[in-house]
C-alpha cells in the first residue's frame, strides 16, 4: 500500500465538508479506482495556519521516514495575515525543502482565491486587492516550486470561476475538492505512465 502525506491549512483539511470530501481523501479514491493502492492519507493541517505554524506542527508530529506521495497547499493565512510576499517565500521554501526530503513524490497545489469568496466581500475588505495578493504568492511559490523541479498544479484560475461555497461562505463544497482531486491524481498517473510504473 502506497502512503500519502498532505500537508497545508483549511483546503487540505476541507472545513465545512466531511473529511472524505476533501481533496486528499478523494485523490485517494481516484487512485484507488485507478488500480494503485493507497491507504488513507495522513494530513496535517488545520484551518488558519500559516507556513511558520505548519512547520512548527511538522516539528511535533511522529512523521514516516518516507511517504510515496506529499503534497503542500500553504500561504492564505499568511496573505490574509498581511505577510508579503517575501517573507512568505522564506517560509514556503522551507516547507518545501523539508516536504521534498519526506516524498518520494511531491507535488505543491496553487492558492485558491477566497477574493472571489463571499466572505471576502463584507465588512472593509478589498475582494480585487485579495486576488491581486493571492496571485503574487503564488507567482512566489510557482518560482521556487519550478526551480526545485517540483510538479505545480495551479487550482487557482477553477477556483475563481467555478467555485460552490459552503455555510461559512469562504470555504470550496466537496465538488470544487472534487476537481483538485482530478488534478491531483491525473499527475501521479500520468507521470507514473511516463516513467512506466
Amino acid at each position: 500500500m502506497h502512503s500519502y502525506l498532505a500537508l497545508g491549512d483549511s483546503y487540505t483539511i476541507g472545513e465545512g465538508v466531511p473529511l472524505s470530501d476533501s481533496f486528499p481523501y478523494q485523490t485517494v479514491q481516484l487512485l484507488r479506482n485507478g488500480g494503485r493502492p493507497f491507504c488513507s492519507p495522513e494530513i496535517i493541517a488545520r484551518t488558519g495556519w500559516t507556513t511558520g505554524e505548519l512547520a512548527a506542527a511538522m516539528d511535533n508530529t511522529r512523521l514516516l521516514a518516507r511517504y510515496d506521495l506529499v503534497t503542500l497547499l500553504i500561504g492564505v493565512s499568511d496573505q490574509y495575515r498581511g505577510r508579503g510576499a517575501d517573507e512568505y517565500g522564506i517560509g514556503f521554501e522551507t516547507l518545501l525543502t523539508r516536504a521534498m526530503g519526506l516524498g518520494e513524490r511531491l507535488i505543491v497545489l496553487s492558492i485558491p482565491d477566497w477574493g472571489v469568496s463571499p466572505f471576502a466581500a463584507t465588512g472593509d475588505r478589498d475582494p480585487g486587492r485579495i486576488s491581486q495578493e493571492i496571485d503574487v504568492f503564488n507567482t512566489t511559490a510557482s518560482t521556487i516550486t519550478r526551480r526545485h523541479q517540483v510538479p505545480f498544479i495551479d487550482i487557482t484560475a477553477h477556483s475563481r470561476t467555478s467555485t460552490i461555497f459552503v455555510a461559512d461562505r469562504l470555504h470550496p463544497d466537496g465538488g470544487t475538492y472534487r476537481f483538485w482531486a482530478q488534478r491531483l491524481a491525473a499527475s501521479i498517473i500520468g507521470s507514473s505512465a511516463a516513467a512506466g510504473q
